[in-house]
């Protein structure tokens, strides 16, 4: 009895390592790879840099990325990208898409907490994803 009244008392005198998560976010790793989002376009940052080309489709080894589909505005030289749907349940985050993509439109996010009840919830359109983190910036 003795010595587990030692190990509590010792244990009172250390540094707390728990973290109260709700309240309390903890770091999160500059490596970190959640689903992946569009980035800005670096002429125009009022719009997504994806170019609607599909090698991130080709490429993608789980089939995460079901349909890209992408519509040339008048004045603009190439397509912008109107629908880019990601099937996040199957993504094996391994970065292939991010590293082919041509017009470097993709990247990883720092979304560490997804969290939903039916499979439809890790379906996301990254072109929506983009307007609403640029309406909301």
């Amino acid at each position: 009895m003795l010595a587990g009244l030692g190990v509590t008392i010792r244990a009172m005198f250390q540094p707390v390592v728990t973290s109260q998560y709700p309240r309390q976010l903890l770091a999160i790793s500059p490596r970190f790879r959640g689903h992946i989002k569009l980035l800005a376009d670096a002429d125009n940052p009022d719009k997504n840099g994806c170019i609607a080309c599909g090698i991130c489709v080709r490429n993608c080894p789980s089939g995460s990325i079901k349909d890209i589909e992408g519509e040339k505005r008048e004045g603009e030289k190439r397509k912008t990208a109107t629908s880019y749907r990601l099937d996040f349940t199957t993504c094996s985050q391994c970065g292939i898409c991010v590293e082919t993509c041509p017009s470097n439109a993709i990247d990883f996010s720092a979304d560490y907490n997804p969290a939903g009840f039916k499979r439809e919830d890790f379906h996301y359109d990254l072109v929506k994803e983009f307007e609403k983190r640029k309406k909301s910036s």
